[in-house]
């Protein structure tokens, strides 16, 4: 889970309305916790003076019944303490780590090698043996042509385990 802050403007007639004075905005502060899939999990509207820390356990605290899944959170360096860390854990449960993104390894770029995912293995067998070896003739039809050539792959077991053994296939867990 990711977890992050954002200070906002809201109008002059607005009943409540705090003073951010890291962002120097007067407005409201919005705590949204999402997935790893940008899902929201747990979101909270504060003023805008109340800290990133104190308003993401509070976000945590309203939403506890549907985060009993979550293993780790991540944040960034607005969240660093140990008191947010066992905040962190009295809510979630002892079993959950806080992560902390430092600033100088959010600007870092690595080149990864490139890496096959089986589907795209699938597909590139099929590309090299038979859909795009001979040109479509009149009358013949692409999507006949690929079935054909994917149920030739869905009958061969050893053709299907070669591409999972391919030294360059990614598992997310992998990542």
């Amino acid at each position: 889970m990711i977890i992050d802050a954002q200070s906002v403007k809201n109008t002059d007639t607005a009943a409540l309305k705090g003073y951010d004075a890291g962002k120097k905005v007067s407005g409201i502060k919005r705590h949204i916790a999402v997935d790893t899939q940008g899902l929201p999990h747990a979101v909270a509207v504060t003023t805008a003076e109340v800290t990133d820390r104190k308003g993401a356990l509070l976000a945590l605290t309203r939403c506890k019944p549907t985060l009993s899944r979550v293993q780790s959170l991540l944040a960034d360096s607005g969240y660093v303490g140990q008191p947010f860390a066992q905040g962190v854990q009295e809510i979630l449960g002892g079993h959950v780590t806080v992560q902390i993104a430092k600033r100088s390894e959010l600007h870092t770029f690595k080149v990864m090698p490139k890496r096959w995912i089986p589907d795209e293995l699938v597909w590139s067998h099929a590309k090299r043996t038979g859909v795009a070896r001979s040109p479509l003739r009149k009358g013949d039809k692409l999507k006949e042509r690929v079935d054909a050539q994917l149920q030739s792959v869905a009958e061969d077991p050893a053709l299907i385990r070669s591409f999972f053994r391919h030294l360059s296939v990614a598992y997310i867990s992998d990542l």
